[in-house]
């Protein structure tokens, strides 16, 4: 989740110092709908049968039903990315900011700023190892994904002990220092380490890597599906998506970051780029096995059928007729979520100067 704030880095056209860088059974239907589970015991199909009747919430688990032409075309995974206004409650949503702006005053005050803050002596002790940017990069990286993928693999044990909301507080309170961190110190010496490759003036490779950059971003993005539960004010639950991006990849956030990856490794074209390439990447493909891993406790056999049913690789499930797309597929796109996703990419990129001005200031 949190190694995908990278965008901070993208491309601009300038060099150093600035990187702005079915149917159901009718063949007429096409649209999906939801409904709640009751398991018909009688079935006898490998996959697993469901009588239903109406769904009156969309934060509970449900069965969506889709124009795959196959002989079972019902899903027991949930519609990722589904946003109903009616639904949203006012009070949530000012839950949300109050809480958002707090935990990034105290992010601020506690971490950030260095007459008040821990991070620069954090930076300086890890600095202390090696005089290699390259070597303090992949330190830095490591302590991120130790404590991200450890909390999340105790995710189950400490809900337990501890509720689910003050689990999130905790693994958001320790990660997302850990991953602002890592960022500036990516941003401040980025263009530090041996150069390798020098691409930046070959007509197009501007265009094509910054449309590999955004595209990247529809992959790194899951969370914005459930933005509430990010903050707490839901309570977090571990989702079994089954649409969209899913289709194209069980893990849109492990593809997010090796495409990011590569564009900005081929971009800056240097040591320090690919140190965090391979950090990176190592990490995400970590957390895609034990993603899997946590998915098949947490759901069992739900999971298994949806790991039959799409890949890792992107397209592979679709390509070899595992995963068949309905009709409509595109609308499964066409959604707030990947709205504000489009809208937060694009800031991000025009907001470069600042972020890149803000992450010198610091002097990690």
């Amino acid at each position: 989740m949190a190694t995908s704030v990278l965008l901070s880095t993208s491309f601009s056209p300038t060099y150093y110092p600035s990187l702005s860088s079915s149917s159901s059974s009718s063949s007429s239907s096409s649209s999906i709908s939801f409904t709640k589970p009751k398991l018909n015991l009688q079935c006898s199909s490998n996959f697993l049968c469901w009588n239903s009747k109406p769904l009156l919430s969309l934060s509970r688990r449900f069965i969506t039903h889709s124009s795959i032409k196959e002989k079972d075309s019902t899903f027991i995974g949930e519609d990722s990315a589904a946003f109903d206004l009616k639904e949203q409650k006012i009070s949530s949503w000012i839950y949300f900011t109050a809480i958002l702006g707090v935990v990034l005053f105290i992010l601020n005050v506690a971490w950030i700023n260095n007459d008040t803050g821990f991070s620069k002596a954090f930076v300086d002790a890890v600095s202390s190892l090696s005089d290699s940017h390259e070597v303090v990069m992949l330190i830095l990286i490591l302590i991120f994904a130790v404590f991200h993928s450890g909390m999340a693999s105790l995710r189950d044990a400490g809900e337990k002990l501890i509720g689910e909301r003050a689990f999130r507080v905790i693994f958001a309170g320790i990660s997302l220092p850990l991953a602002v961190t890592t960022v500036v110190y990516f941003i401040n010496h980025r263009y530090d380490g041996l150069q390798l490759w020098q691409l930046q003036s070959t007509p197009g490779i501007h265009q094509f890597l910054w449309l590999s950059n955004f595209i990247s971003f529809f992959f790194l993005y899951p969370s914005t599906f459930n933005l509430l539960e990010v903050a707490a004010v839901d309570k977090p639950k571990v989702h079994l998506w089954e649409t969209g991006i899913i289709r194209i990849t069980r893990h849109p956030q492990l593809v997010g970051q090796v495409i990011w990856c590569l564009a900005h490794t081929v971009w800056i074209g240097n040591s320090v780029a690919v140190a965090a390439s391979i950090g990176l990447i190592s990490h995400h493909l970590f957390g895609a096995w034990n993603g899997d891993r946590r998915l098949a406790i947490r759901h069992g056999e739900g999971f298994e059928i949806v790991k039959r049913r799409t890949s890792i690789i992107p397209f592979a499930a679709i390509l070899d007729g595992r995963q068949r797309l309905p009709e409509d597929f595109y609308k499964e796109f066409i959604r707030l979520p990947y709205l504000a996703i489009t809208a937060v990419t694009l800031g991000a990129y025009f907001a470069h100067p600042l972020m890149q001005a803000a992450s010198f200031n610091l002097h990690w």
